[in-house]
């Protein structure tokens, strides 16, 4: 169900709001396997429905948001609710203020459902790594639901809410969006408002909207973007959607650039037939498609894994056992033991692997060979998509090179899990937007569509967007 469908099913009285979402919880309840969901707000969320309930009862209007449910990374912090960020060490963590996307979700009368899974520390492609069990993907329950925003993605599949807010550091949302078979958009770096997200890496974090459709998605980037006072890096640049524009005319001045790097070895053959009918289809509509290359990428994935774990050491230091989260509670009168063992214990071996990559590269003697250097190559990177766009409107690739992997399958080999992101992490390096999109299934399990624009162009790829759901 969209946010217009639920609105107006609300007016009409076809459901109430309280019982749509009674109704959700119910089917949480009976699906615990899928483990989406760490904290529900089932009490408040209830509270807030009867409220909108009553409201429509005296004949008032309401806005497309009021009432509709959602769920929220658990990353993303909202008072008073338990925020764990999928970690051992945060386990009893309370937040004490509200997100600015909260804020403006809350303003506007969504109903949050509650907090969902995610790899420790949103560091993973599989939401395995979790210190509270694995998401499976409700389509397979066999299968991996992408991460680290797998339960935000899972919630969505599950019709658990009608849309959830995650947070994509190299893929995180449009990754677990492919696994699942729903839309999942990372907005241009400093697009959206960072306050209130537990840093994983700082340059590369940006919070996005999963859904069921572009309009869905593209309303709520309407909603959670802008300026924020509380966050440097944010931009004033206004976006609005209006949904409505004269598709024939924007698809005949559209021109597509396919990488061929994103294209080669590597990627699922039946994936690749998948996006070429696609693209043929768009080519029939009157599409430009042209090939392109972005001759970097083949080692975004490198200066990728050389970056975030260097921001990860930073952004993790604070987490000592000492003003808040896991204590190490045995007695030791060394203050470096002490935050050795809180560490070791409250952290989960992914997170620890990235501390100590992170901390290698930015040690005395490696910092230059490796963090300069790939931030050398990130600038570089910077210009082939400059010059990629100044020839193209969009760029088409797949999502992800393979389909949702079986539960387990990559554990033990942290290089092919961390190859799940080769397609999505120059997205993040170079902080263009970029938005995964539903093109049906193989085998049962769906397949995802990547679209990446020009920074701030978000419009004129949800507008593809719009025109590439309409073909499936």
């Amino acid at each position: 169900m969209t946010l217009k469908e639920y609105r107006d099913n609300l007016l009409n009285k076809k459901f109430s709001a309280v019982e749509f979402i009674s109704e959700i919880f119910q089917d949480i309840e009976e699906n615990k396997q899928i483990n989406a969901f760490l904290t529900l707000n089932k009490e408040n969320a209830l509270k807030k429905a009867k409220e909108i309930d009553e409201k429509i009862g005296r004949g008032e209007e309401i806005s497309i948001l009021e009432g509709a449910p959602y769920s929220v990374k658990d990353n993303i912090l909202v008072k008073g609710c338990r925020t764990t960020a999928g970690s051992k060490i945060l386990s009893d963590y309370f937040a004490t203020y509200n997100a600015t996307v909260i804020e403006k979700l809350n303003a506007k009368g969504a109903i949050m459902l509650g907090k969902t899974n995610l790899d420790e520390f949103a560091m993973g492609s599989s939401t395995e790594n979790s210190a509270f069990g694995p998401t499976k993907n409700p389509l397979n329950l066999n299968f991996v639901p992408g991460g680290s925003s797998g339960g935000s993605a899972a919630a969505v599949a599950k019709g658990w809410g009608i849309f959830s807010l995650g947070s994509d550091t190299g893929g995180s949302i449009r990754q677990p969006a492919s696994f699942c078979g729903v839309f999942g958009l990372k907005p241009t770096y400093g697009r959206v408002s960072r306050w209130g997200l537990i840093a994983m890496a700082s340059s590369l974090d940006q919070i996005g909207p999963l859904g069921k459709t572009t309009d869905d998605i593209a309303l709520i980037l309407e909603i959670i973007s802008g300026k924020d006072e509380l966050d440097a890096t944010t931009v004033k640049k206004d976006f609005c959607w209006e949904g409505q524009f004269n598709k024939k005319d924007f698809i005949r001045n559209i021109k597509i650039g396919l990488p061929k790097e994103y294209f080669q070895e590597g990627l699922d053959l039946r994936i690749k037939h998948k996006i070429w009918e696609i693209v043929t289809k768009l080519e029939n509509l009157g599409a430009k498609v042209v090939d392109i290359s972005l001759p970097l990428t083949s080692f975004a994935l490198a200066i990728y894994y050389i970056i975030m774990p260097a921001e990860v050491s930073s952004n993790l230091a604070r987490y000592d056992g000492v003003k808040y989260g896991y204590y190490y509670q045995n007695q030791t009168s060394d203050i470096i033991d002490y935050y050795a063992k809180t560490r070791d214990k409250g952290f989960g071996p992914e997170v620890k692997r990235r501390l100590l990559i992170g901390t290698f590269v930015l040690s005395a003697g490696y910092a230059e060979k490796f963090y300069l250097k790939a931030q050398k190559v990130r600038k570089a990177l910077v210009g082939d998509f400059k010059e990629a766009f100044s020839k193209v409107d969009l760029i088409l690739t797949p999502t992800s090179p393979t389909l949702a992997f079986e539960i387990g399958e990559r554990t033990q080999d942290p290089l092919s899990m961390y190859l799940a992101d080769i397609y999505t992490v120059s997205a993040n390096l170079v902080g263009i937007p970029a938005l995964s999109i539903p093109i049906g299934k193989i085998e049962k399990l769906p397949v995802g569509l990547q679209l990446m624009a020009s920074w701030w162009e978000e419009e004129k790829m949800l507008k593809l967007s719009k025109i590439i759901e309409s073909l499936n």
